[in-house]
Protein backbone atom coordinates (compact mmCIF):
# COMPACT_ATOMS: atom_id res chain seq x y z
CA UNK A 1 0.00 0.00 0.00
CA UNK A 2 1.14 3.57 -0.60
CA UNK A 3 1.10 5.89 2.26
CA UNK A 4 0.57 9.55 1.09
CA UNK A 5 2.20 12.33 2.44
CA UNK A 6 0.60 13.29 5.49
CA UNK A 7 0.30 16.20 8.41
CA UNK A 8 0.45 13.23 10.83
CA UNK A 9 2.77 10.44 11.80
CA UNK A 10 1.15 7.09 11.29
CA UNK A 11 1.62 4.43 14.33
CA UNK A 12 0.18 1.74 12.44
CA UNK A 13 -2.45 0.49 10.03
CA UNK A 14 -5.07 -1.53 10.67
CA UNK A 15 -6.59 -4.11 7.80
CA UNK A 16 -10.02 -5.35 8.46
CA UNK A 17 -12.67 -7.74 6.17
CA UNK A 18 -14.69 -5.58 3.66
CA UNK A 19 -18.47 -4.25 5.00
CA UNK A 20 -20.28 -7.22 3.17
CA UNK A 21 -19.17 -10.88 2.14
CA UNK A 22 -16.85 -10.45 -1.07
CA UNK A 23 -15.83 -7.04 -0.29
CA UNK A 24 -11.96 -6.13 -0.53
CA UNK A 25 -10.36 -5.04 3.00
CA UNK A 26 -10.04 -2.11 4.43
CA UNK A 27 -6.96 -0.49 5.58
CA UNK A 28 -7.19 2.36 8.47
CA UNK A 29 -4.32 4.40 9.84
CA UNK A 30 -3.93 5.02 13.23
CA UNK A 31 -2.05 8.42 14.30
CA UNK A 32 0.64 8.21 16.26
CA UNK A 33 -1.18 10.69 18.80
CA UNK A 34 -4.10 8.02 18.77
CA UNK A 35 -2.26 5.25 19.89
CA UNK A 36 -2.89 3.36 23.19
CA UNK A 37 -3.37 0.23 23.88
CA UNK A 38 -5.00 -2.69 22.15
CA UNK A 39 -8.52 -3.04 23.65
CA UNK A 40 -10.15 -1.15 26.72
CA UNK A 41 -7.39 -0.39 29.27
CA UNK A 42 -8.28 -2.69 32.38
CA UNK A 43 -7.09 -3.39 35.77
CA UNK A 44 -7.26 -7.00 36.14
CA UNK A 45 -7.47 -7.25 39.92
CA UNK A 46 -10.78 -4.78 39.98
CA UNK A 47 -12.65 -6.37 37.39
CA UNK A 48 -12.22 -9.83 39.30
CA UNK A 49 -13.06 -8.74 42.54
CA UNK A 50 -16.57 -6.67 41.32
CA UNK A 51 -17.48 -9.08 39.46
CA UNK A 52 -16.86 -11.63 42.39
CA UNK A 53 -18.51 -9.12 45.13
CA UNK A 54 -21.05 -6.99 43.19
CA UNK A 55 -21.73 -8.61 39.82
CA UNK A 56 -23.55 -6.76 37.61
CA UNK A 57 -27.23 -7.23 36.51
CA UNK A 58 -29.46 -7.04 33.83
CA UNK A 59 -31.62 -3.81 33.40
CA UNK A 60 -34.70 -5.67 32.76
CA UNK A 61 -34.24 -6.99 36.53
CA UNK A 62 -32.77 -4.20 38.42
CA UNK A 63 -34.25 -1.09 36.97
CA UNK A 64 -37.66 -2.68 36.78
CA UNK A 65 -39.36 0.92 38.16
CA UNK A 66 -38.10 2.90 35.44
CA UNK A 67 -38.87 0.49 32.89
CA UNK A 68 -42.23 0.21 33.81
CA UNK A 69 -42.38 4.02 34.21
CA UNK A 70 -41.29 4.62 30.37
CA UNK A 71 -44.79 2.80 29.43
CA UNK A 72 -46.60 5.99 30.87
CA UNK A 73 -45.03 8.18 28.77
CA UNK A 74 -44.53 6.45 25.56
CA UNK A 75 -46.70 7.53 22.69
CA UNK A 76 -49.26 5.88 21.61
CA UNK A 77 -47.58 5.05 18.04
CA UNK A 78 -43.79 3.97 19.99
CA UNK A 79 -45.92 1.71 22.93
CA UNK A 80 -48.30 0.11 19.75
CA UNK A 81 -44.65 -0.88 17.49
CA UNK A 82 -42.99 -2.18 20.47
CA UNK A 83 -45.31 -4.29 21.56
CA UNK A 84 -45.54 -5.29 17.94
CA UNK A 85 -42.01 -6.11 18.49
CA UNK A 86 -41.88 -7.85 21.85
CA UNK A 87 -44.82 -10.12 20.20
CA UNK A 88 -42.31 -10.80 17.36
CA UNK A 89 -39.57 -11.84 18.88
CA UNK A 90 -40.88 -13.90 21.70
CA UNK A 91 -40.98 -16.82 20.25
CA UNK A 92 -37.15 -16.54 18.77
CA UNK A 93 -36.65 -15.64 22.34
CA UNK A 94 -38.08 -19.11 23.63
CA UNK A 95 -35.74 -20.96 20.84
CA UNK A 96 -32.89 -18.85 22.33
CA UNK A 97 -33.76 -19.64 25.82
CA UNK A 98 -33.47 -23.64 25.76
CA UNK A 99 -30.55 -23.68 22.38
CA UNK A 100 -28.15 -24.83 24.93
CA UNK A 101 -30.02 -27.99 25.82
CA UNK A 102 -30.26 -28.83 21.70
CA UNK A 103 -27.66 -31.45 20.49
CA UNK A 104 -25.65 -31.68 17.70
CA UNK A 105 -27.04 -32.89 14.39
CA UNK A 106 -23.86 -33.45 12.69
CA UNK A 107 -20.29 -35.04 12.78
CA UNK A 108 -17.50 -32.98 13.75
CA UNK A 109 -15.16 -32.77 10.76
CA UNK A 110 -11.48 -31.61 12.64
CA UNK A 111 -9.62 -31.16 8.93
CA UNK A 112 -12.35 -28.14 8.64
CA UNK A 113 -11.10 -24.85 9.59
CA UNK A 114 -13.79 -24.29 11.70
CA UNK A 115 -13.25 -20.87 12.73
CA UNK A 116 -13.06 -19.45 9.46
CA UNK A 117 -15.95 -21.55 8.11
CA UNK A 118 -18.35 -20.03 10.96
CA UNK A 119 -17.18 -16.66 10.11
CA UNK A 120 -18.07 -17.17 6.76
CA UNK A 121 -21.41 -18.42 7.49
CA UNK A 122 -21.70 -15.56 9.77
CA UNK A 123 -21.15 -13.02 6.79
CA UNK A 124 -23.00 -15.00 4.64
CA UNK A 125 -26.12 -14.52 6.75
CA UNK A 126 -25.47 -10.80 6.44
CA UNK A 127 -23.44 -10.08 10.49
CA UNK A 128 -20.86 -7.07 9.57
CA UNK A 129 -18.53 -8.06 11.74
CA UNK A 130 -17.96 -11.73 13.46
CA UNK A 131 -15.41 -12.13 15.83
CA UNK A 132 -14.23 -14.84 18.43
CA UNK A 133 -13.30 -14.88 22.07
CA UNK A 134 -13.72 -16.50 25.48
CA UNK A 135 -17.09 -15.65 27.11
CA UNK A 136 -15.51 -13.56 29.88
CA UNK A 137 -18.09 -14.74 32.91
CA UNK A 138 -16.82 -11.66 34.82
CA UNK A 139 -19.16 -9.29 32.88
CA UNK A 140 -22.12 -11.90 32.75
CA UNK A 141 -25.51 -10.46 34.78
CA UNK A 142 -26.23 -12.37 38.24
CA UNK A 143 -29.47 -13.88 36.99
CA UNK A 144 -27.15 -15.47 33.86
CA UNK A 145 -24.24 -17.01 35.66
CA UNK A 146 -26.02 -20.00 35.21
CA UNK A 147 -27.22 -20.24 32.51
CA UNK A 148 -24.51 -19.68 30.20
CA UNK A 149 -22.82 -23.62 29.36
CA UNK A 150 -20.16 -22.71 26.43
CA UNK A 151 -16.57 -21.18 26.95
CA UNK A 152 -16.57 -19.56 23.09
CA UNK A 153 -18.14 -16.90 22.74
CA UNK A 154 -18.99 -16.00 18.58
CA UNK A 155 -19.28 -12.26 18.56
CA UNK A 156 -21.70 -11.10 16.22
CA UNK A 157 -22.69 -7.45 14.92
CA UNK A 158 -25.90 -6.80 12.53
CA UNK A 159 -25.74 -3.68 10.89
CA UNK A 160 -29.03 -1.42 10.83
CA UNK A 161 -29.82 0.41 8.22
CA UNK A 162 -27.94 3.74 7.44
CA UNK A 163 -30.48 6.00 5.94
CA UNK A 164 -33.09 5.45 8.63
CA UNK A 165 -30.80 6.01 11.49
CA UNK A 166 -29.54 8.86 10.66
CA UNK A 167 -33.27 10.12 11.01
CA UNK A 168 -32.90 10.03 14.57
CA UNK A 169 -34.48 10.74 16.73
CA UNK A 170 -37.81 9.47 14.79
CA UNK A 171 -40.22 6.60 14.42
CA UNK A 172 -38.20 6.23 11.33
CA UNK A 173 -35.15 5.23 12.83
CA UNK A 174 -36.90 3.24 15.52
CA UNK A 175 -38.19 0.66 12.41
CA UNK A 176 -34.40 0.24 11.82
CA UNK A 177 -33.52 -0.19 15.73
CA UNK A 178 -36.66 -2.65 16.24
CA UNK A 179 -35.97 -3.98 13.06
CA UNK A 180 -32.43 -5.37 13.26
CA UNK A 181 -33.36 -6.88 16.36
CA UNK A 182 -35.89 -8.86 14.68
CA UNK A 183 -33.34 -9.74 11.99
CA UNK A 184 -30.65 -10.62 14.58
CA UNK A 185 -33.15 -13.49 16.38
CA UNK A 186 -33.55 -14.67 13.05
CA UNK A 187 -29.99 -14.97 11.99
CA UNK A 188 -29.18 -16.15 14.96
CA UNK A 189 -31.15 -19.33 15.36
CA UNK A 190 -29.94 -20.07 11.54
CA UNK A 191 -25.89 -19.57 12.67
CA UNK A 192 -26.90 -21.67 15.94
CA UNK A 193 -28.14 -24.74 13.41
CA UNK A 194 -25.32 -24.32 11.39
CA UNK A 195 -22.85 -24.92 14.13
CA UNK A 196 -24.92 -28.34 15.12
CA UNK A 197 -24.65 -29.32 11.56
CA UNK A 198 -20.69 -28.78 12.03
CA UNK A 199 -21.03 -31.64 14.99
CA UNK A 200 -20.96 -29.04 18.11
CA UNK A 201 -23.71 -27.76 20.45
CA UNK A 202 -24.33 -23.29 20.03
CA UNK A 203 -25.96 -21.22 22.65
CA UNK A 204 -28.20 -18.12 21.43
CA UNK A 205 -27.85 -15.32 23.89
CA UNK A 206 -31.09 -13.47 21.93
CA UNK A 207 -30.14 -9.28 22.15
CA UNK A 208 -33.38 -9.57 23.40
CA UNK A 209 -32.26 -11.26 26.28
CA UNK A 210 -28.93 -10.53 27.31
CA UNK A 211 -26.46 -12.65 29.23
CA UNK A 212 -23.82 -9.96 30.05
CA UNK A 213 -22.70 -6.75 29.14
CA UNK A 214 -21.46 -7.73 25.72
CA UNK A 215 -19.04 -4.78 24.62
CA UNK A 216 -15.85 -5.47 26.09
CA UNK A 217 -16.27 -9.11 24.54
CA UNK A 218 -16.90 -7.50 21.23
CA UNK A 219 -13.45 -5.27 21.81
CA UNK A 220 -11.46 -8.43 22.78
CA UNK A 221 -12.38 -10.24 19.52
CA UNK A 222 -10.84 -7.55 17.54
CA UNK A 223 -14.40 -5.58 16.19
CA UNK A 224 -13.83 -2.13 17.91
CA UNK A 225 -13.24 -0.01 20.78
CA UNK A 226 -15.53 1.56 23.35
CA UNK A 227 -16.82 5.24 22.19
CA UNK A 228 -17.28 8.19 24.29
CA UNK A 229 -20.91 7.41 23.73
CA UNK A 230 -20.92 3.87 25.56
CA UNK A 231 -21.25 1.84 22.73
CA UNK A 232 -19.08 -0.27 20.20
CA UNK A 233 -17.60 1.46 17.62
CA UNK A 234 -16.69 -1.11 14.45
CA UNK A 235 -14.84 -0.35 11.51
CA UNK A 236 -17.71 -0.17 9.18
CA UNK A 237 -20.61 1.23 10.91
CA UNK A 238 -19.40 2.70 14.20
CA UNK A 239 -22.42 2.01 16.73
CA UNK A 240 -24.86 1.68 13.61
CA UNK A 241 -24.99 -2.10 14.79
CA UNK A 242 -26.73 -4.45 17.49
CA UNK A 243 -24.84 -6.86 19.03
CA UNK A 244 -25.47 -10.44 20.11
CA UNK A 245 -23.50 -13.49 21.04
CA UNK A 246 -23.15 -17.05 20.64
CA UNK A 247 -21.45 -19.39 22.82
CA UNK A 248 -20.53 -22.89 21.81
CA UNK A 249 -18.14 -25.53 22.80
CA UNK A 250 -16.48 -25.89 18.86
CA UNK A 251 -12.79 -25.94 18.67
CA UNK A 252 -12.46 -22.34 17.50
CA UNK A 253 -9.37 -19.67 17.50
CA UNK A 254 -9.81 -16.55 19.42
CA UNK A 255 -9.23 -13.23 17.68
CA UNK A 256 -7.35 -10.83 19.96
CA UNK A 257 -8.20 -6.60 20.78
CA UNK A 258 -6.96 -3.86 18.44
CA UNK A 259 -5.85 -0.55 19.27
CA UNK A 260 -8.01 1.81 16.47
CA UNK A 261 -7.14 4.86 18.35
CA UNK A 262 -10.29 5.16 18.98
CA UNK A 263 -9.84 6.17 22.88
CA UNK A 264 -7.99 9.11 22.33
CA UNK A 265 -9.80 10.35 19.14
CA UNK A 266 -12.93 10.14 21.24
CA UNK A 267 -11.06 12.49 23.71
CA UNK A 268 -10.61 14.91 20.88
CA UNK A 269 -13.78 14.52 18.84
CA UNK A 270 -16.24 15.24 22.10
CA UNK A 271 -19.09 15.48 19.15
CA UNK A 272 -21.53 13.73 21.36
CA UNK A 273 -20.48 14.65 24.50
CA UNK A 274 -21.51 17.94 23.48
CA UNK A 275 -24.22 17.39 21.32
CA UNK A 276 -26.23 15.04 24.23
CA UNK A 277 -29.79 16.80 24.27
CA UNK A 278 -29.68 15.44 28.07
CA UNK A 279 -26.27 16.38 28.63
CA UNK A 280 -26.21 12.78 29.84
CA UNK A 281 -22.29 12.62 28.39
CA UNK A 282 -19.06 12.68 30.74
CA UNK A 283 -16.25 14.53 28.59
CA UNK A 284 -13.42 12.79 31.31
CA UNK A 285 -12.49 9.08 31.43
CA UNK A 286 -13.31 7.13 34.87
CA UNK A 287 -12.04 3.83 36.29
CA UNK A 288 -15.24 2.18 37.07
CA UNK A 289 -15.21 -1.44 37.88
CA UNK A 290 -11.88 -1.96 36.55
CA UNK A 291 -12.21 -0.86 33.07
CA UNK A 292 -11.17 2.93 32.14
CA UNK A 293 -14.37 4.13 30.23
CA UNK A 294 -16.48 7.57 30.26
CA UNK A 295 -19.65 6.90 32.17
CA UNK A 296 -23.30 8.22 31.08
CA UNK A 297 -25.51 9.69 33.86
CA UNK A 298 -28.63 7.13 33.11
CA UNK A 299 -31.00 9.55 34.87
CA UNK A 300 -30.28 12.36 32.42
CA UNK A 301 -30.41 9.73 29.47
CA UNK A 302 -33.44 7.74 30.08
CA UNK A 303 -36.26 10.03 29.81
CA UNK A 304 -34.99 11.65 26.62
CA UNK A 305 -34.71 8.36 25.18
CA UNK A 306 -38.49 7.61 26.81
CA UNK A 307 -40.09 10.65 25.47
CA UNK A 308 -38.65 11.14 22.33
CA UNK A 309 -38.08 8.07 20.07
CA UNK A 310 -35.62 5.95 21.89
CA UNK A 311 -33.38 9.65 20.89
CA UNK A 312 -30.17 7.96 20.06
CA UNK A 313 -28.46 11.67 19.69
CA UNK A 314 -24.98 10.13 20.51
CA UNK A 315 -25.06 7.31 17.77
CA UNK A 316 -26.57 9.86 15.20
CA UNK A 317 -23.16 12.68 15.75
CA UNK A 318 -20.40 9.74 15.91
CA UNK A 319 -18.53 10.64 13.11
CA UNK A 320 -17.53 7.18 12.68
CA UNK A 321 -20.95 6.02 12.60
CA UNK A 322 -21.84 9.02 9.82
CA UNK A 323 -18.85 8.49 7.84
CA UNK A 324 -17.32 4.85 8.49
CA UNK A 325 -13.69 4.80 10.34
CA UNK A 326 -11.46 4.34 7.69
CA UNK A 327 -12.64 7.83 6.21
CA UNK A 328 -12.33 9.18 9.47
CA UNK A 329 -9.11 8.40 10.68
CA UNK A 330 -7.55 9.10 7.13
CA UNK A 331 -9.17 12.55 7.34
CA UNK A 332 -7.47 13.03 10.92
CA UNK A 333 -4.04 12.09 9.90
CA UNK A 334 -4.25 14.15 6.90
CA UNK A 335 -5.57 17.47 8.45
CA UNK A 336 -5.50 16.94 12.27
CA UNK A 337 -8.95 17.47 12.34
CA UNK A 338 -12.30 15.58 13.21
CA UNK A 339 -14.16 14.61 9.83
CA UNK A 340 -17.85 16.57 10.00
CA UNK A 341 -17.32 18.49 13.57
CA UNK A 342 -19.27 21.62 13.71
CA UNK A 343 -21.28 20.63 10.42
CA UNK A 344 -24.96 20.73 10.11
CA UNK A 345 -24.49 17.28 8.01
CA UNK A 346 -22.79 15.68 11.18
CA UNK A 347 -24.22 17.64 14.28
CA UNK A 348 -27.79 18.64 13.07
CA UNK A 349 -30.89 16.95 14.70
CA UNK A 350 -34.98 17.69 14.94
CA UNK A 351 -37.07 17.41 18.53
CA UNK A 352 -39.90 18.97 17.25
CA UNK A 353 -41.51 19.30 20.65
CA UNK A 354 -38.73 21.22 22.39
CA UNK A 355 -38.16 23.42 19.55
CA UNK A 356 -37.37 22.34 15.95
CA UNK A 357 -34.39 21.89 15.00
CA UNK A 358 -30.97 22.03 16.47
CA UNK A 359 -27.63 22.85 14.99
CA UNK A 360 -24.24 22.88 15.92
CA UNK A 361 -23.86 24.71 19.70
CA UNK A 362 -27.65 24.42 20.21
CA UNK A 363 -29.57 22.20 22.95
CA UNK A 364 -33.09 21.60 24.04
CA UNK A 365 -34.09 23.12 27.10
CA UNK A 366 -35.27 20.85 30.08
CA UNK A 367 -36.28 21.74 33.61
CA UNK A 368 -35.35 19.70 36.85
CA UNK A 369 -38.70 17.78 37.21
CA UNK A 370 -37.91 16.55 33.32
CA UNK A 371 -35.43 14.12 34.76
CA UNK A 372 -37.46 12.90 37.96
CA UNK A 373 -38.06 9.34 37.07
CA UNK A 374 -37.96 6.14 39.44
CA UNK A 375 -35.35 4.63 40.64
CA UNK A 376 -34.60 0.96 41.34
CA UNK A 377 -36.60 -1.92 41.14
CA UNK A 378 -40.37 -1.93 41.53
CA UNK A 379 -40.43 -2.41 45.27
CA UNK A 380 -37.79 0.33 46.03
CA UNK A 381 -39.98 2.89 44.20
CA UNK A 382 -43.62 1.48 45.97
CA UNK A 383 -41.48 1.84 49.31
CA UNK A 384 -40.11 5.66 47.80
CA UNK A 385 -44.30 6.27 47.52
CA UNK A 386 -45.29 5.01 50.40
CA UNK A 387 -42.75 6.94 52.36
CA UNK A 388 -43.81 10.27 50.58
CA UNK A 389 -47.63 9.57 51.40
CA UNK A 390 -47.06 8.88 54.91
CA UNK A 391 -45.05 12.56 55.17
CA UNK A 392 -47.63 14.07 53.37
CA UNK A 393 -50.42 12.27 55.86
CA UNK A 394 -47.80 13.22 59.12
CA UNK A 395 -47.53 9.89 60.05
CA UNK A 396 -48.60 6.07 59.13
CA UNK A 397 -52.14 4.94 58.58
CA UNK A 398 -54.06 1.70 58.42
CA UNK A 399 -55.27 3.19 54.74
CA UNK A 400 -52.05 3.80 53.66
CA UNK A 401 -50.15 0.72 55.27
CA UNK A 402 -52.73 -1.06 53.64
CA UNK A 403 -52.62 -0.03 50.06
CA UNK A 404 -48.87 -0.73 50.78
CA UNK A 405 -49.28 -4.42 51.12
CA UNK A 406 -51.36 -4.83 48.79
CA UNK A 407 -49.70 -3.29 46.22
CA UNK A 408 -46.38 -4.82 47.57
CA UNK A 409 -47.91 -8.40 46.87
CA UNK A 410 -49.23 -7.94 43.72
CA UNK A 411 -45.76 -7.23 42.74
CA UNK A 412 -44.16 -10.31 44.66
CA UNK A 413 -45.92 -12.56 42.70
CA UNK A 414 -44.57 -10.93 39.11
CA UNK A 415 -41.38 -13.36 38.02
CA UNK A 416 -38.08 -11.27 37.46
CA UNK A 417 -37.00 -12.14 33.76
CA UNK A 418 -33.91 -10.80 31.88
CA UNK A 419 -36.17 -10.27 28.74
CA UNK A 420 -36.17 -6.82 27.87
CA UNK A 421 -37.57 -4.35 25.40
CA UNK A 422 -34.94 -4.14 23.12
Amino acid sequence: MVIKTTTRKISHIVTRPGRTDGDDDISIPVADQLRTTPGIPKRESDLAFYSRTYPLESQSIEKTADRDWTWTVFSDEVADYLNQHIETTKPMVDIAEVSADQPPTGIPDHAKNLTEDIRSKAKELGFGEVGFTRYDRRYAFKVKKGWVKFEHAICLALEQDYRQTQTIPSMEAEYTHYGTYEDENRLGIILAEYIREQGYRAQIHSPNDNSAAYIPMFVEAGLGQLGANGQLLSPHFGSRARLMIITTDAPVTHDTPIDYGIHKFCDICQVCVNRCPGRALVKEKVWWRGAEKNKLIYERCRPVMAKYEGCGVCMKVCPVQRYGMQPVMEHFVETGEVLGKDTDNLEGYTIEERGGYFGPGKLPKFDRKFFDIPHGNREDWLFEQFKEAVKEKGGLDGESLGQFGSKLSELLEVEDTSRGDE
